[in-house]
């Protein structure tokens, strides 16, 4: 036990070190600008409306079934009451006020729906959380202007650590997520740039397999190689412009809203903390000489509470944790979704599903459209993802049990296909979901295994050549 003592004494002096608190108001300024850009981006599509207002069901997460949507007009209050938090946040005015009601009123939007999760909304609130601990607002904020006693030039080193951990370990699953037969087989990344290859000039190389393959493991060593050379000085300059060549290309392909530009902004914690006072030096430098400048004179270093070194290791190991939890499942994840949410597994599926639920009463059957009951984006995921099949189910027992049929059994008939994949049934049409529990810790013996493990470019071309051959057979 001795060697471990000065190891971790070590470790929370270096947490400890007063670094420059610049980069850290830099990174509240961009993460705010981005949210108000979002904000008003939602706004301008209707989306509030969309998600929120005209679904009669919404996908709650578990433990969270009394978080309901606000009525209209209010929810639009709430959206807007977000924006100018958000702008708050940016501007660093009321700073401790406006990131916790920031991030109470995004925690209330992505809880209200589970069909619209996206991993970069999660990343947004795992950021949140930590600014609402983090002192962003001691520089280039209003708060350090006009409030005495709140500008400072240095923050404790863990402020900076904490977002710098949080970035690595989204990366780096990031990459490990994408380990798996389908993507390494250059799926669904060629569906993807083949169905945009009439858009751009280059659009012709989409056409060739070497070039999508190519493009699936540049990915794979991109979040696992370059993540950790983000860390090293000699290095860090050369991955990032890589990174910002990558996150662009994303940004064009697809319409993945403001995450290209949060990962961006947010991968700049991995340089000095002065980084932005060297940056416009080096930039004035290059209009007139400048004179030295003397070594900064940092305060002497304050021991981080206990409680806030404990925070910190349980927050870093929930979010290794959260990944990891799929693999206590004995289930294909790309297939079941065990384990889906909060690890993530970003943009490494395409899941296309149909299908219809019979409602059984006694001799009595109906077949129910999950569309006259779901808006056409809930449908779509719904039917690819099956906890939301075993709610749905209950919400249709429910109506049926409310006009007077007192119990009944509700069986789903979907057809699902991933990555290409001839469609294939992926829940057991003989399994009533009225009489079954959704389980968290373990795999559901209801939803059907995947048949094909491994579908490819090479299999697609194959299947499309086999439907271009059966259609000009047929003509």
């Amino acid at each position: 036990m001795t060697p471990s003592i000065p190891s971790l004494t070590s470790m929370a002096q270096a947490l400890a070190r007063p670094v420059p608190v610049l980069s850290l108001a830099v990174f509240r300024i961009a993460l705010g600008a981005l949210l108000v850009v979002d904000c008003w981006r939602f706004l301008w599509h209707d989306r509030i409306w969309r998600y929120w207002v005209a679904p009669d069901l919404h996908f709650t997460w578990p433990g969270f079934g009394w978080v309901q949507p606000l009525p209209d007009p209010w929810i639009h209050v709430a959206w807007l009451g977000m924006g100018l938090a958000a702008l708050l946040v940016m501007l660093g005015l009321f700073y401790r006020v406006a990131i916790v009601a920031l991030t109470v009123l995004f925690a209330y939007f992505f809880l209200l729906d589970k069909a619209e999760y996206l991993n970069h909304f999660y990343l947004v609130l795992l950021f949140l959380l930590l600014m609402c601990v983090l002192p962003a607002h001691r520089a280039l904020s209003l708060d350090a202007a006009w409030f005495p006693g709140v500008a400072a030039d240095h923050v404790p080193y863990a402020a900076v650590f904490v977002l710098r951990a949080q970035m690595e370990i989204m990366l780096i699953f990031a990459g490990l997520v994408k380990l798996t037969p389908d993507w390494l087989a250059g799926e669904p990344l060629g569906l993807w740039l083949r169905a945009q290859s009439g858009a751009f000039p280059f659009g012709a190389l989409f056409e060739q397999d070497w070039v999508i393959l190519t493009g699936a493991w540049a990915t794979v060593a991109l979040h696992l190689l370059g993540a950790p050379l983000l860390m090293w000085r000699r290095t860090r300059l050369p991955v990032f412009g890589i990174y910002v060549l990558f996150h662009s290309a994303n940004a064009v392909f697809f319409n993945i809203g403001i995450f290209p530009w949060m990962t961006i902004a947010a991968s700049t914690i991995f340089f000095a903390p002065d980084w932005p006072r060297q940056l416009l030096r080096w930039l004035h430098a290059r209009v007139e000489p400048l004179p030295a400048l003397p070594d900064p004179v940092a305060p002497p270093a304050r021991a981080l509470p206990g409680l806030a070194l404990a925070g910190l290791a349980l927050w870093l190991a929930v979010q290794v944790a959260l990944p990891l939890r799929a693999g206590a499942f004995p289930t294909e994840v790309r297939w079941t979704g065990d384990g889906h949410r909060l690890s993530w597994r970003m943009r490494i599926y395409d899941r296309q599903a149909t299908g219809l639920f019979r409602v059984r009463s006694g001799d009595q059957e109906w077949l129910v459209d999950p569309e006259d009951y779901l808006t056409p984006r809930q449908t779509s995921k719904m039917l690819v993802r099956s906890d939301m099949v075993h709610q749905f189910a209950g919400h249709l027992e429910g109506i049926w049990q409310e006009a007077g049929h007192g119990d009944v059994a509700v069986h789903a008939e979907i057809y699902k296909s991933l990555n290409g994949r001839p469609a294939q049934l992926f829940i057991d049409p003989q399994t009533d979901l009225t009489a079954v529990r959704l389980n968290y810790l373990r795999a559901d013996a209801w939803v059907l295994p995947l048949q094909e493990p491994v579908w490819g470019v090479a299999q697609n071309r194959a299947a499309a050549g086999r439907q271009a051959a059966a259609e000009a057979a047929g003509g």
